[in-house]
């Protein structure tokens, strides 16, 4: 980690730490993460280096298999073979700042492969807001653009060979909670029934160290994402690029990503959450 980490801010109250460059272990998938995140009443919804999977840090972009490189850390799924330790770890690396405010940040970012290689150039934008005095919303967006003389193709472990819905790689958020998380979309509930659904908005609630209740709110799938669930193994949620299927960003075109989570105080109920993953910015 830098010094020079920014801060996202609402109406001055600190609620995310966006590290920039850290300074981790190559096989970690050294890239940009947010965390801590926390709710306006101070609840801190992010896990970062965790010992159950030390390479998950906070919320981030992060895939597996980017053309044969891992840009999520641990372990590669190799089909036929399981995970295996590979020389294969690249870095999603800032190259320079657009816009820094405290409610507001962009800039733009170069994914590599292990040699330094671009494999795709991105530029990236995060914005918080005020919802109502119990919540706010983190908007992510993203455009990640394919070098003009080749296609770039994402894969999981699941695209991989490996089964039981194992699809992650994409938006992740790490979540922290001192109690079993529970997630529910407005046609599911539960880890089983919502992994790998496609449904608009996924509620995710959990609990903080001193067992103050939060929950999260994510929305904003793109065509062809799904959402990759855990609650037993570990609390964690993630809009997944190549859940069944790998995704191919032609030669000179770019995948474009929009997301909104809402991060609040209390345990919202179904229409609550949906009203505030799907409405308007207040101005």
């Amino acid at each position: 980690m830098t010094g020079d980490d920014p801060r996202l801010s609402v109406d001055g109250v600190p609620v995310a730490r966006y590290v920039v460059d850290p300074a981790i272990d190559p096989r970690h998938g050294p890239r940009p993460y947010l965390h801590p995140v926390r709710t306006l009443g101070g609840t801190v919804v992010t896990d970062a280096f965790p010992a159950d999977h030390v390479w998950h840090l906070g919320a981030s972009l992060a895939v597996q298999d980017v053309d044969g490189t891992n840009l999520w850390g641990g372990r590669t799924y190799v089909r036929d073979v399981g995970y295996t330790w590979r020389d294969d770890h690249g870095r999603i690396a800032h190259t320079r700042w657009e816009t820094r405010e405290p409610h507001r940040l962009a800039h733009h970012l170069q994914w590599r492969d292990p040699t330094g290689t671009v494999l795709l150039a991105e530029r990236r934008e995060l914005s918080a807001h005020r919802l109502d005095d119990r919540a706010w919303a983190l908007d992510v967006g993203y455009t990640l653009t394919a070098p003009a003389d080749r296609d770039v193709t994402l894969g999981s472990p699941a695209t991989n060979g490996r089964p039981g819905g194992a699809g992650y790689g994409g938006f992740f958020w790490r979540a922290r909670s001192a109690t079993p998380a529970r997630v529910r979309t407005a046609a599911a509930e539960g880890e089983e029934a919502v992994n790998g659904s496609a449904e608009p908005w996924l509620a995710f609630a959990g609990t903080g160290p001193d067992g103050s209740a939060y929950t999260l709110v994510l929305a904003g799938l793109a065509p062809g994402d799904r959402w990759f669930v855990r609650t037993a193994m570990y609390p964690g949620v993630c809009a997944a690029f190549a859940f069944d299927r790998p995704r191919l960003i032609a030669a000179g075109t770019t995948h474009v990503g929009r997301h909104r989570v809402v991060v609040a105080d209390g345990d919202l109920d179904p229409a609550t959450a949906a009203a505030l993953a799907t409405g308007p910015v207040p101005g």
